[in-house]
């Protein structure tokens, strides 16, 4: 169930509350390299399935900075503000990778509004911690504490 923002003051009242789980997204190994294309890493751990075979992961693995975009791709699942005239990452405050993605895994976030606070252009920048767990794990994959900006 996502939950609908209307104004900076819902977002305020909102805050410590949690959101989730979202549906589950399969990371295939073509994902992974569409990934490696746009950034131009193509390190073997992510796209040689044979070599990363024999690695520390035993598979390819994606990269951390494709689990972080992937953020955004869960936040709307979970957070919506449909009337807000403009939505604008504004950057992270913290990101971690406690864990690997492995080729082939399903993955899935939670999320927790930490701090909303007004700011110029009638917005309001929400701190939202993005938890992104893989199926079969109790360690997350990532967890970011971003900043989006809802323009009312």
């Amino acid at each position: 169930m996502t939950d609908r923002f209307a104004s900076p003051q819902e977002f305020q009242a909102a805050v410590g509350r949690t959101y989730g789980p979202s549906r589950w997204l399969l990371i295939s190994q073509a994902r992974i390299n569409a990934f490696a294309d746009a950034t131009d890493d193509h390190q073997w751990i992510h796209v040689d399935a044979a070599r990363a075979a024999q690695g520390p992961f035993g598979a390819t693995i994606a990269h951390g900075f494709l689990t972080l975009a992937l953020a955004y791709h869960f936040l709307p699942q979970l957070i919506e503000a449909p009337v807000a005239r403009l939505c604008v990452n504004y950057g992270c405050d913290r990101v971690r990778f406690p864990a690997v993605v492995r080729a082939g895994s399903q993955v899935r976030a939670r999320a927790e509004i930490l701090a909303a606070g007004e700011v110029a252009g009638g917005a309001v920048q929400v701190k939202t911690q993005v938890t992104i767990e893989v199926q079969g794990s109790d360690k997350p994959v990532c967890v970011a504490d971003t900043l989006t900006r809802y323009y009312f």
